[in-house]
């Protein structure tokens, strides 16, 4: 039987972690992910706070203005980080952990467990009502697992199918990709503030920002070491994003320092409210609204993930955890 190949991420504030497994189960052709599990917040949310009592939703006109469902959740004009990498690796949209229809073979390709306002802390978002914290995540994750077996033959078919899993180590899961905190200083909420010289960006937040990345490459390298049956990649995502701020026009961008929709200074005041009118030239922002980019950068942030030098991706990219 061919192998199915599990890859899960998670995204806090930025902050990315994937992981992925293999399986006996059956297919046509192998890929090099068969599927995908993600944790993380309104970054790659796909619309799991439609089905919650909260006020971080984006199930609402103009969100998703160019995505192919319409308003699905996703904060964002069109598809994620998650959406375009699950392209690259033949993986289609994921569900989300409260739809539905997430039950059956429609979890065997992955789920979706991303919560908007969700956070590592459990007090984060809780001024905007229900949200998945990470332990709510990875608790989700849990029933998901207890899914999937009632589909394997035995416990060993299933052990089979995480052994490569980029997600949790104490799951069963193998591979992750650990992605650093993103220039949360240069988006436009953080320039409304009024803090940052003209054309700059807020120092101190992006100083504190850069302190925290920069214990995550030691961290990569010390679970490396301590896991010899495991792969934990570093994403420079602040690198990577601060690239396309800085060259913006070779990018194809012209408009980097304020919301394609939003409301006050640099439309980041106020984020994106229900039938706002964004900006037509959505192709050309950096931003969406006032925290989120727009599909246009999503899509090239994915690709940097997959098949980035070491300086996007250390010691190894998404492409080639696949090969591990």
């Amino acid at each position: 039987m061919t192998q199915i190949k599990w890859l899960d991420l998670m995204l806090f504030g930025a902050l990315l972690q994937v992981a992925v497994s293999s399986s006996g189960l059956g297919m046509a052709q192998e890929a090099q992910f068969s599927a995908m599990f993600v944790f993380g917040d309104s970054l790659i949310d796909p619309g799991n706070n439609n089905y919650l009592n909260s006020l971080a939703k984006a199930n609402y006109v103009p969100y998703g203005v160019d995505f192919y469902q319409g308003p699905s959740g996703r904060f964002s004009n069109g598809r994620t980080i998650i959406d375009y990498l699950g392209d690259l690796m033949e993986i289609p949209d994921l569900p989300a952990y409260t739809n539905p229809f997430a039950t059956g073979k429609n979890i065997l390709r992955g789920v979706n467990y991303a919560s908007a306002a969700g956070g590592i802390l459990e007090e984060t978002g809780q001024n905007l009502g229900e949200r998945f914290s990470l332990s709510d995540q990875v608790h989700n994750f849990e029933n998901t697992l207890n899914q999937l077996k009632s589909q394997m033959i035995n416990d060993q078919e299933l052990s089979n199918y995480l052994a490569k899993a980029l997600a949790l180590h104490s799951l069963g899961l193998r591979k992750f990709f650990i992605g650093g905190i993103g220039p949360l200083g240069c988006i436009p909420n953080q320039l409304a503030i009024g803090l940052a010289p003209p054309g700059k960006c807020v120092a101190f937040t992006n100083e504190v920002v850069g302190m925290f990345n920069m214990r995550l490459i030691p961290l990569v390298d010390q679970l490396n070491s301590n896991y010899n049956d495991s792969v934990f990649t570093y994403g420079n995502t602040f690198g990577a994003f601060y690239d396309i701020l800085n060259n913006s026009k070779a990018y194809g961008f012209s408009v980097i320092d304020r919301g394609c929709c939003g409301v006050g200074r640099n439309q980041g005041q106020i984020t994106c409210l229900p039938f706002s009118v964004p900006c037509v030239n959505r192709n050309q922002y950096i931003f969406w609204d006032a925290f989120h980019p727009t599909q246009a950068v999503n899509q090239i942030l994915a690709r940097r993930a997959y098949t980035g030098p070491t300086s996007d991706c250390y010691p190894v990219n998404v492409q080639q955890m696949a090969q591990f």
